[in-house]
């Protein structure tokens, strides 16, 4: 890559990276309201009596039956009620860092006195959170929308206290530099930048195993990685880099969907899809016990590749994001098993040929389970590729190139599989409560 073209899209490619791949406290869907219900409560000024959220079919999707950190429960009035009585307001993703037991247990007496009640808003934003909390003769409402942290409207006893006045720039496209490069630019770019200019994507390590090892440490949702561990000790499973990789990653999302108090490091408004792109990468480059300088470009790499990728998608899709951001850290083991972007090119194909069909059921202990089903298949998609084998552009949805096999896979999922979330949704939503 010539230092001209290095100059036009590194500033872009960093905006972007620093923008989509920040900390964020349990799942970012129940998230987005209690930060709607604690911006609320800052402008009510006094403790809420009861509280009216609606929110986006999608976002009621990823918000119904995944545990809020900090509370034992889970689903979206557990949310809305402690980001009212203990949500920080500037928090962003973090808003319920700091919650106290007492407000936890103030928030559980609303939701048994039915003081609290969520339901779906029809709208054409994928992403919309809304939050009206109530106190004697007063109101505040906010919503947020098509960002987990873009606070759209507050509005005070009929009074507009803040709306986002659209402009030019609105509806600016804020991956548009996507459009103009491809992934084996990316791959480039992540060789050639600066070091210290991506020394920040360390955190992703740092905050992604502590949750690893959260995970494996207690009982979390399904457990998964626990439980594969033990499995491994009783000779059921091997003892190998396929293993631990799927155990340690595992293991993380086990901890952030089962309700740890810990921060994962997401990746486009996704923990989930922040652990995939970070924990395989981590745990191959423990392996190989590389250089310090290429553990930093390889989980670098992931990263943007798996924005990359995603920003192809909705915001929310029936297609569970989680294998996408596992192709970015397909990408990350082939640069470090291989440094080639042959390998990663042909992994990630493979990989779109193998698990493009995973759809997202909503956000839940399960999504562990697809985790594991990712990472594996991109581990085992490089041992293909540096084999000099993959999935070709004869068959399915792959073509011989990888930007156009992505669109592909990506067209797929903005298009038909609409009907499929539709239906999922409905699905979800009639299910008798337990």
């Amino acid at each position: 890559m010539n230092q001209e073209r290095l100059n036009e899209i590194e500033k872009p490619l960093l905006h972007i990276i620093k923008h989509d791949v920040v900390p964020a406290l349990g799942c970012t869907e129940p998230i987005s309201l209690a930060l709607a219900s604690a911006t609320a409560a800052k402008y009510l000024g006094k403790t809420p009596k009861r509280i009216e959220a609606k929110v986006s079919p999608n976002l009621m999707k990823n918000g119904l039956g995944v545990a809020v950190p900090g509370t034992g429960m889970v689903g979206l009035p557990i949310a809305a009620a402690i980001g009212a009585l203990g949500g920080n307001p500037d928090g962003g993703l973090e808003v319920l860092k700091h919650i106290t037991p007492e407000q936890v247990s103030a928030a559980k007496m609303m939701l048994e006195q039915k003081l609290v009640s969520v339901d779906i808003h029809q709208t054409e934003h994928i992403l919309y959170s809304e939050s009206t909390l109530f106190a004697d003769n007063d109101y505040v409402k906010v919503a947020i929308q098509d960002q987990h942290t873009n606070v759209i409207l507050i509005e005070k006893n009929g009074e507009i206290l803040f709306q986002k006045v659209e402009d030019e720039c609105t509806n600016c496209d804020p991956y548009e530099v996507f459009k103009q490069i491809s992934a084996r630019e990316i791959f480039e770019f992540s060789n050639v930048i600066e070091l210290e200019k991506i020394l920040f994507i360390r955190q992703a390590e740092e905050l992604n195993r502590a949750l690893s090892d959260e995970g494996l440490r207690e009982n979390y949702g399904l457990h998964i990685g626990r439980t594969l561990r033990k499995q491994v000790g009783s000779g059921l499973i091997s003892d190998d880099l396929l293993s631990k990789i799927m155990i340690e990653t595992t293991a993380a999302s086990d901890a952030r969907m089962g309700g740890a108090t810990l921060p994962a490091m997401s990746n486009s408004g996704s923990g989930n899809q922040g652990i995939a792109a970070t924990m395989p990468v981590v745990v191959v480059a423990d392996y190989l016990q590389v250089s310090e300088e290429k553990r930093i470009r390889a989980l670098f790499l992931s990263h943007l590749i798996a924005i990359y990728i995603h920003s192809k998608l909705p915001k929310l899709s029936a297609l569970c994001a989680v294998t996408t951001a596992s192709m970015g850290s397909c990408a990350g083991i082939a640069y470090l098993l291989t440094g080639k972007f042959e390998t990663a090119s042909m992994g990630i194909c493979s990989m779109i040929g193998d698990i493009s069909g995973i759809i997202c059921d909503g956000a839940a202990n399960s999504c562990a389970m697809k985790v594991s089903t990712s990472v594996a298949s991109g581990y085992k998609s490089v041992l293909m590729a540096m084999d000099e084998t993959h999935v070709t552009g004869n068959e399915g949805i792959v073509e011989h190139d990888l930007d156009r096999t992505i669109d592909n896979l990506c067209a797929i999922a903005s298009k038909s599989m609409q009907h499929i979330d539709r239906q999922v949704i409905e699905i979800m939503v009639s299910k008798p409560c337990p």
